[in-house]
């Protein structure tokens, strides 16, 4: 099932954010060919595509791409997650703590990190 909103992600270096993807994240490759990959994990989809400068593109890339971005992932547990990031010693730029914020009226709690580029 293809989600309604799944963003294209342009990236420096596909086999490098597979590995990244699929083996610290835990994304699964649900299909993939030259230069590109579709990527899932529970409900969550993402494209990683090797980036070329090219008549698609609004902009000259330059790294590091999606400067400002922020992707916030919903999964039912964050700890198998953040275990394998730990172990393989990569950079957080929070570790994880629980927040809370006001949805109309009412206060929603998650626990969450934030990964560095």
């Amino acid at each position: 099932m293809w989600r309604k909103l799944v963003p294209e992600l342009d990236v420096s270096d596909l086999a490098a954010s597979l590995r990244f993807y699929t083996g610290l994240l835990g994304f699964a490759v649900l299909f993939r060919r030259e230069g590109f990959a579709y990527l899932e994990l529970e409900e969550i989809q993402v494209m990683l595509q090797a980036a070329e400068q090219d008549d698609w593109l609004s902009a000259t890339l330059q790294h590091p791409f999606g400067r400002g971005v922020n992707f916030q992932l919903e999964l039912t547990d964050i700890g198998p997650l953040h275990a394998r990031l730990s172990q393989a010693t990569y950079p957080l730029y929070r570790d994880v703590r629980d927040a809370w914020y006001e949805t109309g009226g009412v206060l929603s709690g998650q626990r969450e990190f934030l990964v560095q580029d």
